[in-house]
């Protein structure tokens, strides 16, 4: 009776005081209306071939278009690949773990490394480091980034608390943010004279950024929270920032300007039950102690999401049988609907007239 005692008091004491990394804010997220309305559900990802990335390379997360045309994606493990063709075709190993892509206006293909910072590639061999710190403290969790006309790079840190090299990569790290509710995410301006600055802070888990066709706003994707920002950076409102989408049914991950004034997004996951628990940080604490087994994590349900810069949505495009595992981003191409993923081993591909 003794030893069980013992063993009861243990058990206890492990769940109430073992050190964890999480250290829960308690929050109040607004009720979760699921998939209705303008996000009514639908099949119609189940058109999208699957593309399958070459050997046991997996997670082609995002997509650029360079200015020749050319189309590029990644890997988990830095492989670089042209996609534009029936299949992909490796081009370079960049290494890291590379999630945002964007062409820029030099014809540089420029990364957001979620290990390493703001990167830019120009062919085999040429990786280069933009940004690695803003004034000496590291950049530890670049996700997306856009970049202007001008040559200005603005990119999302998603956390200054957790670094998903020693975290065990970005998606478990994805979760201990959101988790945790800690708002350490933030927004940052690279412009073309070496000058690196904050433009926007308090996020939980920034993700998603795109500037708007004529440059005078930045759209945030806030995927902690389930929202998108709204940035001004010309203007009468130059500097001010708006909530544009509240309370969406999932979490929001890359932003994808189209270049007609209409974007691209994906949902990484659709709200997790275990929201129910954010006013509770002693109790997500002891949850997190149990094991990987009972922590939240996302659920495959792939999502695409077009809308327009006052955020209306102009149409939704869904995998409720989560074939295509977790979608992080998606663009038009041409004739072609690209929809990337975070650790699959394919993306998708479909004909733009098979989009309702």
């Amino acid at each position: 009776m003794r030893i069980l005692f013992a063993v009861i008091l243990l058990g206890l004491a492990y769940l109430l005081f073992w050190p964890v990394p999480v250290t829960p804010v308690a929050v109040e997220m607004p009720e979760d209306a699921g998939f209705t309305g303008d996000f009514l559900e639908n099949t119609a990802l189940d058109a999208a071939q699957l593309i399958r990335l070459p050997g046991e390379e997996i997670g082609p997360e995002d997509i650029a278009v360079m200015p020749d045309g050319t189309v590029y994606t990644t890997s988990l493990t830095g492989v670089l690949y042209r996609i534009d063709g029936e299949e992909p075709v490796e081009v370079d190993r960049l290494g890291g773990r590379p999630l945002g892509l964007k062409a820029g206006p030099d014809g540089a293909l420029y990364i957001a490394d979620s290990f390493r910072g703001v990167m830019r590639w120009t062919g085999p061999g040429s990786l280069e480091t933009v940004v690695a710190d803003i004034n000496g403290v590291p950049v530890i969790y670049a996700n997306q980034l856009d970049v202007a006309q001008d040559g200005t790079i603005y990119f999302s840190n998603s956390s200054d608390r957790f670094d998903p090299e020693t975290m065990g990569g970005t998606k478990p790290t994805s979760v201990l943010t959101i988790w945790e509710q800690s708002d350490t995410g933030y927004v940052a301006r690279h412009t073309p004279d070496g000058t690196t600055q904050k433009i926007a802070e308090g996020f939980v888990y920034t993700n998603g950024v795109a500037l708007s066709p004529d440059e005078d706003f930045l759209l945030i994707a806030e995927t902690g929270r389930a929202r998108v920002h709204k940035l001004w950076l010309s203007g009468p409102r130059a500097g001010q920032q708006d909530v544009l989408m509240d309370n969406l049914p999932g979490y929001p991950d890359n932003i994808e300007a189209q270049g007609d004034g209409t974007y691209w997004m994906a949902f990484a996951s659709p709200r997790v039950p275990s929201e129910a628990l954010m006013p509770y940080p002693l109790l997500r604490k002891v949850i997190w102690r149990l094991g990987p087994a009972v922590r939240p994590a996302p659920i495959h349900r792939g999502m695409m999401v077009q809308f327009d810069g006052e955020g209306r949505i102009l149409r939704t495009l869904q995998d409720p049988q989560g074939r295509l595992g977790i979608t992080t981003g998606g663009k038009v191409v041409g004739d072609q609907f690209y929809v990337m993923t975070l650790d699959s081993p394919w993306f998708g591909r479909m004909p733009v007239s098979d989009l309702p």
